[in-house]
């Protein structure tokens, strides 16, 4: 690997073929990604990838112009210090707003990463190339702001923006509150029947960690074979299941832990404080993503853990 500054004319500008290549094929990538959910998006990048295009055909004559038909390969891991990008289908699903940004960081990095070059650069016609190379970062920058703004007006992107949401509750808070709501308020029984049988905190500790574990698990398998997502566009069924089972044993744990505390009264005390925080929780994320009123929603949450509570307090002191 070799620092950039140690680059000949000649392996800068077969740099900047093979960088600019790669940019336009991740755009192609990310068009294509794009295409059945945001077709107005995918449109946006085909066109910042024909940009891209010929900018490379710009540098391509001006290569062959001064150095011939022969291109070193030259990539950017080879470089030390030069930006790397990642292939598309690395990325874990990001959502439209992180691939626009991605986008645009792109270029702006580019030409960033281009002057700061030139400004440590001692050769005047390296200097110059990378001055060059700079101003048309910028240029691409300001064509894709311009064809963002012609196939993005405000309606479609708000359009978009919204199945975005939509796709963001499906695969993720749909599946996470179900998780929430079954480890706050059904493990609410045993951990609570224990407690008052037994008056023994460690007790009713690992009597709680064994619900919420095993609910977790239950609810987590439950939830990934219910549906593969192929038809309902709720997201694969192990990022679901996954969601699931771990937001039901983080529910069932936030009240199990209050009784590691030795005092029974004190465990007690701190666990009901838990449980209001969880079913406050429970409620918000109803109100805020499923469309719920706040008092219907806090209502139904409540409704539901004091039916399960008083259960268990009635079992553990029958």
């Amino acid at each position: 690997m070799r620092d950039f500054s140690q680059l000949s004319e000649r392996e800068v500008l077969a740099l900047a073929i093979g960088a600019e290549e790669e940019d336009g094929r991740i755009y192609l990538d990310i068009a294509e990604r794009l295409r059945e959910n945001y077709p107005a998006s995918a449109q946006t990048f085909a066109e910042m990838a024909a940009q891209e295009s010929e900018h490379r055909r710009e540098l391509l004559e001006l290569y062959r112009e001064k150095f011939g038909e022969h291109i070193p390969l030259i990539r950017r891991q080879d470089v030390r210090g030069f930006l790397s990008r990642k292939p598309v289908w690395q990325l874990p699903s990001p959502s439209i707003n992180e691939i626009r940004d991605l986008a645009e960081s792109m270029e702006v990095e580019t030409q960033r990463f281009y002057r700061f070059a030139a400004s440590r650069a001692t050769d005047v016609s390296i200097r110059k190339l990378l001055g060059d190379l700079a101003d048309a970062e910028a240029e691409h920058e300001q064509k894709a702001e311009a064809i963002s703004a012609k196939n993005l007006p405000d309606a479609v992107r708000e359009e978009e923006d919204e199945h975005a949401k939509r796709m963001f509750v499906l695969q993720f808070i749909q599946p996470g509150l179900v998780g929430l709501m079954d480890g706050s308020v059904s493990t609410l029984a045993p951990i609570f029947a224990a407690a008052f049988s037994t008056h023994n905190p460690f007790s009713a500790f690992l009597v709680g960690a064994a619900a919420a574990l095993g609910a977790g698990i239950s609810m987590g398998f439950a939830e990934a074979l219910s549906d593969d997502g192929s038809l309902t566009g709720r997201g694969t069924p192990y990022m679901r299941g996954l969601v699931t089972g771990l937001m039901t044993t983080l529910g069932g744990l936030g009240h199990t832990l209050p009784f590691l505390i030795p005092n029974f009264h004190l465990a007690l005390i701190v666990a009901f404080c838990v449980v209001a925080v969880e079913l406050a929780a429970i409620s918000w994320i109803r109100w805020r993503y499923m469309d719920t009123s706040p008092i219907r929603a806090t209502l139904q949450v409540a409704l539901g853990g004091v039916l399960v509570f008083a259960t268990g307090v009635l079992i553990g002191a029958g």
